[in-house]
Order: structure tokens, then sequence, then C-alpha cells
């Protein structure tokens, strides 16, 4: 594997994880699994493996909706991961497809182009003008793939995919098979074929599945980080392993400025101070754990290649604006109210205060 590309997937940067798991795995593994459900939570979870390797967690939540996740995929349910952007659905989804299957490149993405033949199958049109319909000719898509080899395929933002569309799973995910009858044939999956999608509340009248199409997938709601602690623990753990891959020349921010634009994040997030003694105006955007690492990271970048590489709030303010202001207008009314009434009146955030205001 080329450990020069900007991303690697799951299974190969966590290669070393899977294969420690593997080791020590003696449970019951539904068929075509690489490990069993109870290897999968704790490759998700984190934790001590009985050789005394340390497993690194992937998700940092709630055990309870992993497991659920995990469970849904074992039986003949597909599985929807549902919550608002930035809450590491699709995260979740790459590392359960990785641990399950050892392959998580079977992925489609849904978009408002995409079209019934990237979730069934196209053709090669030189082929098929030469010898007609056949299977040479046929172009199987990742979710024809992912059946045929009994893996799981994944579907992202199902909810960005138009209406008819969407609804070409229904057979696909109840009857277990793809009908092709321009070769009058089917392709019938093979034990250990599932379906992992994911859809964010944002998108809630885009494109609304059907009731139809709802009843064969069951829903796991992944919430924002319950407290201010755990989100802050996502954030450094993201925030590092970031750095490490894009080579910033920086040092990690110190906790004290993590804890502050995660704080900054939260209080604007929630409609209120973290102590609920005020009550605040709510911007547009989604201020996710995920544009919290961004936000980091862009700072990071900034004080590795234009300052002395500490992370300073100047390098940071920028990018938090950009987060948090996506309406010129309404949003950059809110900022300026919590700006002048909370940020300014805290003691210990007065460097805050001055670098956001040099922004304005």
């Amino acid at each position: 594997m080329n450990t020069a590309v900007l991303r690697q997937h799951a299974e190969h940067q966590f290669a070393e994880e899977l294969a420690e798991l593997k080791k020590v795995d003696d449970r019951t593994r539904p068929a075509n699994w690489q490990l069993s459900p109870w290897a999968v939570v704790t490759y998700l979870l984190g934790g001590k493996l009985p050789n005394g390797f340390e497993v690194t967690p992937k998700y940092i939540g709630n055990r309870r909706l992993m497991e659920v996740a995990v469970a849904t995929v074992a039986t003949d349910r597909a599985l929807l991961l549902f919550g608002v952007p930035g809450t590491a659905k699709s995260w979740v989804s790459e590392h359960m497809t990785a641990a399950i299957s050892g392959d998580s490149t079977l992925l489609m993405q849904g978009t408002a182009g995409t079209s019934e033949e990237q979730i069934r199958y196209g053709w090669n049109y030189a082929q098929l003008l030469a010898h007609g319909p056949s299977e040479k000719a046929m172009v199987p898509s990742p979710m024809m793939e992912a059946m045929r080899l009994g893996k799981i395929a994944r579907i992202e933002e199902l909810t960005r995919i138009p209406a008819d569309v969407q609804d070409s799973l229904i057979t696909v995910l109840s009857e277990k098979t793809l009908p092709i009858p321009e070769l009058a044939s089917e392709m019938q999956a093979v034990r250990g074929f599932s379906v992992i999608a994911t859809a964010n509340n944002r998108d809630k009248g885009v494109n609304e599945l059907s009731s139809a199409l709802k009843r064969r997938f069951n829903t796991v709601i992944l919430p924002v980080p319950a407290s201010e602690e755990e989100e802050i623990a996502i954030v450094v753990k993201r925030v590092n392993e970031l750095g490490r891959a894009l080579d910033l020349p920086a040092e990690p921010p110190a906790l004290k400025e993590v804890a502050r634009i995660v704080r900054i994040f939260r209080e604007l997030r929630n409609g209120q101070t973290e102590d609920g003694k005020s009550k605040l105006k709510s911007p547009s955007s989604t201020l996710s754990t995920a544009e919290a690492i961004s936000v980091i990271n862009n700072g990071m970048a900034l004080a590795g290649h234009f300052g002395d590489g500490v992370m300073r709030p100047h390098d940071m303010a920028s990018g938090m604006l950009g987060a948090i202001v996506k309406d010129p207008v309404q949003d950059q009314v809110v900022w300026t109210e919590y700006l002048e009434t909370i940020v300014k009146e805290r003691s210990d955030w007065k460097d805050l205060y001055r670098a956001f205001r040099e922004q304005v």
C-alpha cells in the first residue's frame, strides 16, 4: 500500500489493529465477516486486548449505539446512520465496513444527480453495440459487487438522491436480489451482504425516504457529543491524527485553545452558555465537531507555514468566522452579539476577543 496517498482507506490505515483483533477473536462470526460483532465494536470503541495490544478508539460516544448498529448489520436489515452534519456518520460507516468486510471502498455518493444506473449497474456501450447485452458488456455498481462478494455496500447522503432512484433499493433490500431484465437473469446476494447508508437531518424534506424504504432500514441516530469533555477528546484525537497525516509543520495546539473553540461551538449550537446562565441566538451553520477539527487544522497550517509553529488566537480567528458566519447578514448579527456579550466579558479570553475584533 502506498503510504504517500493523502488519505488511506480505514482497512489500510488500521491494518495492524485489525490483524491483532483477528488473532484474539474467537467468537462467532456471521458469514463472510472478517471479525465477530464483539471485535467490530472493540475496533470502533477501542480497548486493550487479552494479548496486551491497545486498540485506538475510532468513535467516542455511547457504546450501546455501536452495538445496535453492528447487530443490525448482522441481521438481514440495512442500517441507516442519521444525525446532524459532523456527527461521524461517514466515519462510523467506513470503519464498520472496514472491520466487517475488510473493504470500505464499495461506496456510492448520493447527490441530486445520482442515477439508477449508479445504484444498480451500467453498460460499456462499445461492448453493448458490438455484442449486445451480455455480462461482458455490463459495468457493475458497488452495490452489485457487494452482493456478489457478500460484503457491505455504503451509500453516503441517501436523502440527497432523487426519490425515484432511492426506491430502486427496495427490491435489493427486501428480496436480496437485483433483477437484470436485459439478460433475463438476476444477481442474488451472497451471505454477508448488507447496506450501510448515511443521511443528515439538515436534508430533511429534500428527498424524503418513502415509507416502504424506511421500513427496510434500522435507523441509528448519532448524537452530537454529550459533554464538553467528550467533544474536546474527539477534537484532540482527530487533530493529532490529521496533523500527522498532513505533515503540518506546527505543534498540536494547547488543550486550552481546543477547549475554547469547542466551548464557542457548543454555546452557539445549543443557544446558551455552558453554565446555562445566558441565552444566545444560534447561527444558521451547524457548528459540528467536524467543523471544529477543520478550524484547528487550518489554524495549525497558518501557524506552521506563516508563523512560528505555535497556534495562537489570530491563527484560528478567520477560520472560526468562516465556520460560524455563513449568512453575512443574519449570522453576523448573531456572532457580533456573542462576541460583545460573552467573549469580551471573559477575563481569560481577552486575547481571543482582540483576535476576533481584528477580523471584523
